[in-house]
């Protein structure tokens, strides 16, 4: 008896350890394509400010920049219609196949911007490619995040998707984790006149090799196992669009894992990672090599918290640690944003006035068809080792293309940065870690959580769409809408001009809280697998 008995115990532990090993293995083919996938995307977004010089006009660079936000925002715009099309494709033919071909199309649009002239060379087709590409690049991971969050769900035993999902969520922060990483070795590998020659394209064209390793690593995967049952006894959907948007009673969950959930979840999660990489650029003219350290060191220390918060999500409920992100992030926001500012604002600092430092160069250079352009640079430096950078470009600058004379000469340009201490650089990069946290509160659980609200047969539809909604309309447009915001506020002279752009996060996020704490219940499985 005893011998029988232990027998079936170790039958039943090697059978643990296969479905262990089986997994891992479906998280990293997984993990690893959405990672790519993510890079691609957010190479974009980690290049905003190169972007604009490159693609949109240089006689307003407040214009271009906001023009660039507005192309990326494009590419979050789309992103409901992919999860339509490739949800639909997934729920029909299988979630492998499906982001497969998403894979494809998102690596072939990131190399193409990478090889797109500038347009200084071809105008205003350059920026036109790039809203195509941009929205080839929306369109794509529209259907990739349902199928990878629904293939590793449907691998998983119910009682732990919460933290075998959370590791599908690391992906997007490693993503952009590894752009910013491409983007600083690419940085400092070359000179200043090379990178923005030429060297902000590599990134863009290393996508295709990783591209090329993540599809052969799917290719080897196996359909989802709910999926390959419902297959096989002829229970997938017909029409998943219809019995997904058509039927009352699912819709009725659609619209609430969207106002309900991934609403919030979405303006949080691009309020810590892409807001306030903006923000230190822009609003503050943060050294753009100091930001992408910093956003580097925060995003890699508050990774590891997806899977935790994932874990909880699985003991205490997804709806508990979900509102919970959303409830500290409101009342943060306004105090950590407001430190940031005060941490680099140069009123704060004693100016050494007679170290200021005023040079003028003459490069020709920098000048388009053998004309000069005379450099003054002025670099302040303060008391705590703080240096405040002017740089002023004066002279006859002919621009290409041009159809007047005002547009043919550009005859000032200036360019501001702030190198920080390392003292106020570690301040920063905690203040952007605290909201990478409220970042891995709401995003952990979000994937089990759609994913347990839609029985197999619809789920890839259904799931994709509110995602993409809250996550691509309501998140996608956050950068775009609090820049302008700022930038509004200060022209108009505001005190607090510097938080206006908050507005935005604060109340989209308390309104998905008010919604999800009055409907959603913290067990809200309702799925047939």
């Amino acid at each position: 008896m005893n011998e029988t008995t232990n027998r079936a115990d170790m039958d039943v532990s090697v059978s643990e350890k296969s479905k262990n090993r089986q997994i891992w293995g479906v998280i990293t083919a997984s993990s690893m394509g959405t990672l790519i996938e993510w890079y691609d995307f957010y190479i974009f977004g980690s290049m905003a400010i190169v972007l604009s010089s490159k693609f949109f006009p240089e006689t307003n660079p407040t214009a271009a920049f906001l023009s660039t936000l507005a192309t990326f925002a494009a590419g979050f715009i789309v992103r409901p219609f992919g999860a339509l099309f490739f949800g639909r494709l997934g729920d029909l033919i299988g979630r492998k196949h499906t982001f497969m071909i998403t894979l494809l199309i998102m690596g072939g649009a990131t190399f193409a911007i990478g090889c797109i002239p500038s347009y200084e060379t071809i105008g205003i087709f350059s920026t036109l490619l790039v809203l195509i590409m941009r929205l080839l690049q929306g369109l794509a991971l529209g259907g990739e995040y349902g199928g990878a969050a629904t293939y590793v769900a449907e691998y998983s035993q119910p009682g732990r998707r919460g933290y075998w999902t959370s590791w599908i969520q690391t992906t997007a922060t490693i993503g952009l984790f590894l752009s910013l990483i491409v983007i600083l070795i690419t940085k400092t590998s070359l000179s200043a006149e090379e990178f923005d020659s030429w060297g902000w394209r590599v990134p863009f064209w290393v996508s295709i090799l990783m591209v090329g390793v993540s599809y052969i690593i799917r290719k080897n995967m196996k359909e989802s196992p709910l999926f390959a049952k419902a297959k096989k006894e002829g229970k997938t959907s017909k029409n998943p669009l219809k019995e997904s948007f058509g039927n009352r009673y699912n819709f009725k969950f659609v619209l609430l894992a969207l106002f309900g959930a991934a609403m919030g979840q979405g303006v949080v999660w691009y309020t810590g990672q892409f807001y306030a990489m903006s923000y230190l650029q822009k609003v503050m003219n943060v050294n753009t090599v100091q930001v992408d350290t910093l956003m580097v060191t925060a995003l890699f220390l508050g990774t590891p918290f997806f899977v935790f918060f994932g874990w909880l999500s699985d003991k205490i409920g997804r709806k508990t640690v979900m509102m919970a992100g959303m409830i500290v992030a409101i009342c943060a926001y306004r105090p950590i944003y407001e430190k940031m500012y005060q941490t680099v604002n140069l009123e704060n600092k004693t100016e050494l006035t007679d170290k200021s430092i005023v040079r003028e160069e003459v490069k020709s250079d920098y000048a388009h068809e053998g004309e000069t352009l005379n450099i003054k640079t002025t670099e302040k430096i303060y008391s705590d080792g703080t240096r405040y950078n002017i740089i002023e470009s004066t002279g006859s600058l002919k621009i290409k293309n041009a159809t007047s004379e005002k547009e043919r000469t550009a005859a000032t340009k200036i360019t501001e940065s702030i190198t920080i201490t390392d003292h106020d650089k570690w301040i920063l990069t905690a203040l952007v870690w605290i909201q990478v946290i409220f970042v891995t509160m709401v995003y952990a659980p979000i994937a089990a959580f759609l994913v347990e609200m839609f029985p197999t047969k619809i789920r890839y539809t259904s799931m994709s769409l509110p995602y993409h909604i809250g996550n691509g309309i309501f998140g996608g447009l956050l950068p775009a809408v609090a820049t302008y915001l700022v930038t509004y506020s200060k022209l108009s002279n505001k005190a607090d001009w510097y938080l206006e752009g908050l507005w935005y996060p604060i109340i989209i996020t308390g309104i998905c809280f008010v919604i999800g704490m009055v409907y959603l219940k913290n067990k809200n499985n309702i799925s047939n697998d």
